[in-house]
């Protein structure tokens, strides 16, 4: 081959590519196959946590008549696991910061299906108690990572729809537990009842472990629980958020107090409804998730205060009518209650991530402690209060709580701006 030969072969040749290297990892964006895989695991992930918590609120006149317990103390298999659930969120993120997000959700939700499975077997309380106490730790897992999780593998774009599917996953859990365990309590006990949902949480975590894909921007993190006084103390010098932490305390444990004892109430005479009609009330959740996204944009629009404020003036109408004895009365009530519950937690919620600025995680972090804890400590005092004054006592303890509750919206309304971030040395804003 001569040299004019080999330089027209060079010319018509392309010069090979060069050595591939690695491409970045990317994050998840809309519409890809990965979006879908991703947004599937983590509703159910909502969907199984939320279910199985919540699953023996319908239960717990079921309780009462099998173990021979006070309401009171039949409400403590709900109380103690949220009010477990709300301690361990403050250790299971750390906890994801070593080994991993992916890890701990699929540990966390693997183990409560165990727990929950077990305490359907359960022969005597206290073993019933201490298993609820131990899904309570477990649990833990799921809602404190799951968000970090998405907001580490998702394109910014996609972000909005991930969240608000993992959310929906969340309510539709919730309500289906409570319905699910219900109806099917009604024909074959309770103990069917928290089987079949421990059943369908064991699906949902095969799934999670087979579709959920492997965290690419997971970088293992030391120190965190060194950092969290000096974050803590920035929060609560803070003039708004101290007040909004109270504000979860007080909606979370007005709205399981109502519904922890609502059926006591309709099962008992005059009413003597059945358990399929009792679990059938927490379709009233689908109002919930109305109430959220448009309340929400409600405070966009006319502000925080003011429509946090209508949110508990919403739940004092539903108490004053849930008092009364007619069941179309209670029926409008329970909607009320509802409503203004959901709106009023979506408010508070955003409001605290708008005012924390950059330690918004830590902020949210005790926002749902105090959220949970609200339900364990209330709810079971609200038992106390039903056992000495019936369903009366129940109400009139829920409105009071709601009505100091009016009154710390009402001080939000008036003193602080729409918006207003803590100040946060550079040195602490990771």
């Amino acid at each position: 081959m001569n040299g004019d030969t080999a330089a027209a072969l060079e010319r018509r040749i392309p010069p090979s590519p060069p050595t591939a290297t690695p491409a970045a990892a990317t994050h998840i964006e809309q519409g890809t196959p990965a979006f879908r895989r991703t947004a599937v695991a983590l509703f159910l992930a909502g969907f199984s946590t939320f279910g199985l918590l919540y699953t023996v609120q319908p239960l717990l006149p079921e309780f009462s008549r099998h173990f021979g317990v006070s309401a009171a103390n039949s409400a403590l298999a709900l109380s103690l696991s949220t009010g477990l659930l709300a301690v361990m969120m403050l250790i299971a993120g750390l906890v994801s910061d070593r080994v991993g997000r992916r890890n701990v959700m699929i540990t966390a939700l693997l183990a409560s299906t165990v727990l929950s499975a077990a305490s359907a077997l359960v022969t005597d309380w206290t073993t019933m108690l201490v298993l609820r106490a131990l899904l309570g730790v477990a649990l833990s897992g799921v809602p404190a990572v799951a968000m970090t999780y998405l907001v580490e593998e998702m394109d910014t774009r996609a972000m909005g729809l991930a969240m608000g599917l993992y959310i929906g996953g969340n309510a539709v859990g919730g309500m289906s537990g409570r319905l699910i365990a219900g109806i099917i309590a009604d024909h074959w006990g309770w103990r069917w009842g928290i089987g079949v949902v421990s059943l369908i949480a064991v699906a949902s975590t095969l799934l999670l472990w087979m579709q959920l894909p492997p965290s690419r921007h997971f970088q293992s993190r030391r120190g965190g629980l060194r950092q969290l006084p000096s974050r803590w103390r920035q929060l609560f010098a803070d003039p708004g958020l101290p007040w909004l932490f109270a504000t979860a305390f007080l909606l979370m444990g007005v709205f399981v107090t109502t519904y922890n004892y609502l059926g006591y109430h309709l099962l008992a005479p005059p009413y003597r409804l059945s358990q399929t009609v009792v679990g059938l009330i927490f379709s009233v959740y689908l109002v919930g998730t109305f109430s959220s996204a448009w309340m929400g944009q409600q405070a966009i629009r006319h502000g925080r205060g003011r429509v946090l404020s209508i949110s508990y003036a919403l739940i004092i109408a539903g108490i004053a009518l849930l008092v009364m004895p007619w069941l179309w009365t209670m029926a409008i009530g329970i909607a009320l209650v509802t409503f203004g519950f959901f709106g009023g937690h979506s408010v508070a919620s955003s409001w605290v991530g708008s005012r924390a600025g950059a330690i918004r995680a830590e902020a949210s972090a005790l926002y749902l402690f105090s959220y949970y804890l609200g339900s364990s400590v209330l709810g079971a005092v609200g038992g106390l209060a039903y056992t000495a004054w019936d369903w009366v006592g129940v109400c009139v303890f829920t409105g009071m709580l709601t009505v100091i509750g009016a009154g710390i919206a009402w001080n939000l309304w008036r003193r602080l701006p729409a918006v207003t971030t803590v100040q946060t040395p550079p040195a602490t804003a990771q």
